[in-house]
């Protein structure tokens, strides 16, 4: 599942289009016509945890001012050491002129527009979720990396492909969209965002649940998906059962530092070209050479996540130690 680090990638992707008129369509869905994208005008772009935000207006107008590609932990860096190019894998022509799948987000209520366009006044906000697989590519189309079941070396089809003026193209695969009037951005939640408000992570992370429950709550840690929980925990050498309530504010300031940590430097390595290498995640054995367990855990009727953790690295409170937190 692309976590906030790769949806900032894709941000950082879909900027040069700005600016720039929708002149081609096509996609994968029968739902919607891609044709309604025709002739309209990208004019700006917003990221927020894991979603994206794409403003497209029927007349060309002024982009958005200040408008950066990078997030503010970037543009620090970037000014010291630049931002590496990219390399895109190879793709095959598309050939496909299907439609386009626009499903209900759920997340404010917004409604799918069916074929209609964004038009004055209208809903002009294309809020593009990632799900588990979802992806973007410029001015390439995905390839196969393995065969399907039946044994075909078949390449994804994009659910939505926008051509524009400028020449280039974006692709989008395997994303849920919905139209909506404006974006929802809260940047005192988000991980990545330079106004991440850590008073109220803290607080959130206090509550007497799992920590591993909590920081998946996107109202306090917008962008954080499982493999910064598993990373982080592993880091702050916290049990990812243990009780936020029950751990000391030292402990549950260590762990929010380790998520604001890995979460830019990841996001740093994408721009770089360097694969982010895990410590827990998806191992076998820890850094240190213990055995690491696994299991789905969760909230009571909600999603159950993988997490691996090493016991003896992150170990539980002992019954001593419980006892002396309540009594701090």
């Amino acid at each position: 599942m692309p976590e906030g680090p790769s949806v900032r990638k894709f941000h950082h992707l879909v900027c040069p289009f700005v600016g720039q008129q929708v002149v081609q369509t096509g996609g994968s869905s029968k739902k919607l016509n891609p044709a309604s994208f025709q002739s309209l005008w990208l004019q700006d772009t917003q990221v927020h945890g894991k979603k994206l935000f794409l403003r497209f207006d029927p007349d060309e107008e002024t982009r958005s001012p200040g408008n950066n590609p990078l997030p503010e932990p970037l543009r620090k860096r970037e000014r010291k050491e630049g931002v590496g190019d990219y390399k895109q894998t190879l793709g095959p022509d598309f050939q496909s002129s299907r439609s386009l799948e626009l499903v209900h987000s759920g997340d404010d209520g917004s409604e799918c527009l069916g074929g209609d366009r964004p038009a004055g006044g209208a809903e002009r906000w294309l809020q593009i979720s990632f799900g588990l697989f979802g992806s973007i590519w410029v001015n390439e189309f995905s390839r196969a990396k393995k065969a399907n079941k039946r044994g075909d070396w078949r390449d994804p089809i994009p659910r939505l492909v926008l051509h524009f003026g400028g020449g280039g193209f974006l692709a989008f695969y395997s994303c849920q969209m919905s139209w909506s009037s404006s974006p929802v951005i809260r940047p005192t939640s988000d991980i990545l965002s330079a106004k991440f408000h850590r008073g109220q992570a803290l607080e959130a992370l206090g509550q007497a649940q799992p920590v591993c429950y909590t920081l998946l709550d996107q109202r306090y840690f917008s962008g954080l998906g499982n493999i910064i929980k598993n990373e982080a925990l592993y880091r702050a050498g916290i049990h990812p059962l243990s009780l936020g309530s029950l751990l000391s504010p030292q402990q549950l300031e260590i762990l929010v530092d380790h998520v604001v940590e890995f979460s830019a430097d990841w996001l740093h390595g994408k721009f770089q070209g360097r694969q982010q290498h895990s410590q827990i995640y998806q191992k076998d054995q820890c850094p240190a050479g213990h055995q690491v367990m696994k299991e789905a855990f969760g909230p009571p009727g909600g999603f159950q996540r993988l997490t691996w953790w090493c016991p003896q690295c992150q170990p539980r409170l002992s019954s001593d130690e419980v006892e002396q937190v309540q009594l701090s």
